[in-house]
């Protein structure tokens, strides 16, 4: 069972980095294909696409920016379409030219395909947005993340293997980000909660004694540790209104 969901989970991310790499969208057959190995029921493929969706992936064809992405970051996205327009734009030919300079350290063929691949960090970051990251910080991640990659050309073997680490490169680097994100504001989340924590039980004491309490008295009333209890004190700055401050090393 255990093995199971270990392997239900692999299957996911995989169907979901293959949807993203296409565009944002994979095939109905697709999805069931990936999972047939694990016979899931009608019921579990229904939790599978509303999680695609969720993560602003269309079944069968992308997904419409406006189901998923608000005015103000559409309005954002294309003014990054409307300066990238004006790039020097490179046929397809040139651009496999371009790929054999820039894996033999050709430093102008690296520029020239950089050019070429900035729109597409723009439309990765399409697929990326409303998850807790502002779409210019997700582009400029991904801009980063295509400028290094384009300094590791040298480690492959063929030049159509280009563009697949590269873009691989770039969805890591706004998922890493994202996932930094979502850690900081869970953390951010769990600060808060201690003060808040802290907070109510000294209101709830002073209103008992008719007066601002201690950390002491409140540690002792309400069986929170005087460690916990400073902590709190500190985080907010001392700004938790129902606490005597005087005398307390806080």
């Amino acid at each position: 069972m255990i093995n199971d969901e270990i392997r239900f989970t692999e299957i996911l991310e995989d169907v979901k980095f293959s949807a993203r790499s296409n565009g944002g969208f994979i095939k109905e057959e697709d999805v069931k294909e990936a999972f047939d190995e694990l016979d899931l029921s009608g019921e579990q493929f229904s939790m599978v696409f509303d999680y695609l969706r969720k993560n602003n992936i269309g079944i069968g064809e992308p997904l419409s920016e406006d189901e998923y992405i608000n005015k103000s970051e559409q309005n954002i996205l294309k003014e990054y379409d409307r300066e990238l327009s004006k790039l020097e734009t490179i046929t397809d030919s040139e651009k496999d030219a371009y790929a054999i300079g820039a894996m033999a350290g050709d430093e102008n063929a690296k520029k020239q395909l950089l050019l070429y691949y900035l729109p597409k960090v723009t439309e990765i970051s399409r697929l990326y947005s409303t998850q807790g990251v502002p779409v210019e910080d997700l582009i400029g991640e991904g801009n980063l993340a295509l400028a290094e990659g384009l300094n590791m050309l040298d480690a492959l073997e063929k030049p159509e293997e280009i563009e697949g680490m590269l873009i691989k490169l770039v969805m890591d680097a706004m998922e890493e980000l994202i996932s930094e994100t979502m850690g900081v504001q869970r953390a951010d989340s769990k600060l808060a909660d201690r003060v808040n924590e802290v907070a109510d039980a000294a209101r709830e004491l002073a209103k008992e004694y008719g007066r601002k309490v201690t950390a002491d008295e409140l540690s002792k009333e309400r069986g929170i540790s005087l460690k916990k209890i400073k902590e709190a004190i500190k985080l907010s700055a001392n700004n938790i209104e129902d606490i005597d401050f005087k005398d307390e090393d806080s």
